[in-house]
C-alpha cells in the first residue's frame, strides 16, 4: 500500500508531534534519524529494462511483508505538514489484466480532516513465482466535493512506455536499491532497504523485526519517506523525513479471507 506522498505508488504511502523535536524523540522508532540521504541509485544507469513474463506470475500475493488477500484492509491516520488525514486501503475482489498479467486491485482512499475523500486510487499489483511483488500501475483520481477534478499520476505498465517495478522484494537485502515504477516524468519512485531489524509502536500495536525501506523520486527530490513493514501485516508506519514532514501510522488491520 502506498500512503502519501507516494504515487503508488505506492504506493503501495503523520502525527503532528513529528514536527516538534521533543515529541519526535518519543515517537520515532529506535535507530531512526530525521536526516536522510536523498539520492537512491538503483544501479541500472538509467537504462531500465525489466524482464516481465506473464507465465512466471502466480495468483496469490503472499509475500510476508506485503500480504494482499481479498478483503484485507488497513487504516492509517496522522498528519502531513500539519494537515490531518486518514488513509483506508482495501484489497478488492476484482482483477485487472496488465501486460497479460492478472493483477490484484488495491483501492487506496485518502480522506481529509472533515472525513471527505480527496483522492481515490486503484493500484495494480502481482507477485512473481520468486515472491517479488510487482507494481503494474494505478488509476488515480483527485476528488473535491464528490467530483473528480484530476487524474494526475495515473499510469499503466506497457502503455506509452511505462514499465513495471518491484514494490516489495522477495528477499530484502540490506542496501539493495530498486525501481518501484517507471513512467518518465510521471512515476519514477525508487526504494532502498535500509533496515531489517527495526521496532516501533503504533496505534495498532507494537512491532519488531521490521523491514524499513527509504523511498525517493527525482520528480520530487525534496520528499523522502521511510516505510516500516511487519511480517504478516504489511506497512505499519510511514515517516516523512524531508520536504513534507509527518507520520502516518496503522490504526486498524484486517487480514481478509
Amino acid at each position: 500500500m502506498r500512503p502519501r506522498p507516494s504515487v503508488s505508488a505506492l504506493a503501495l504511502v503523520a502525527a503532528a508531534c513529528l514536527l516538534a523535536a521533543s515529541c519526535d524523540a518519543e515517537r520515532r522508532p529506535s535507530g531512526t534519524s530525521t536526516r536522510s540521504t536523498a539520492v537512491i541509485d538503483p544501479g541500472d544507469g538509467g537504462a531500465y529494462q525489466p524482464k516481465v513474463d506473464p507465465a512466471r506470475f502466480v495468483d496469490l500475493i503472499d509475500n510476508p511483508y506485503m500480504p494482499l488477500k481479498p478483503g484485507a484492509s488497513w487504516t492509517y491516520t496522522g498528519t502531513v505538514d500539519g494537515a490531518r488525514e486518514r488513509d483506508e486501503v482495501v484489497v478488492r475482489p476484482e482483477r485487472r489484466t496488465v501486460m497479460g498479467i492478472q493483477a490484484t486491485v488495491v483501492r487506496d482512499t485518502v480522506y481529509d480532516s472533515g472525513g471527505q475523500p480527496v483522492e481515490v486510487t486503484d493500484d495494480w499489483y502481482a507477485q512473481d513465482a520468486a515472491g517479488n511483488v510487482w507494481y503494474l500501475g494505478e488509476d488515480s483520481k483527485e476528488v473535491k466535493n464528490g467530483k473528480v477534478t484530476g487524474t494526475g499520476g495515473s499510469w499503466e505498465a506497457g502503455v506509452h512506455g511505462a514499465k513495471p517495478g518491484v514494490i516489495m522484494l522477495a528477499k530484502p537485502t540490506l542496501g539493495k536499491a530498486y525501481r518501484q515504477e517507471f513512467y518518465r516524468g510521471e512515476a519514477e519512485d525508487m526504494a532502498k532497504v535500509v533496515r531489517l531489524d527495526a521496532t516501533t509502536q503504533v496505534s495498532a500495536g507494537g512491532f519488531d523485526r521490521l523491514l524499513v525501506t527509504r523511498e525517493w523520486t527525482p520528480l520530487e527530490p525534496r520528499n523522502i519517506e521511510d516505510k516500516y513493514y511487519a511480517r504478516g501485516v504489511g506497512n505499519v508506519l510511514v515517516l516523512l523525513t524531508s520536504g513534507e514532514l509527518g507520520r502516518m501510522e496503522l490504526t486498524r488491520f484486517d487480514p481478509g479471507n
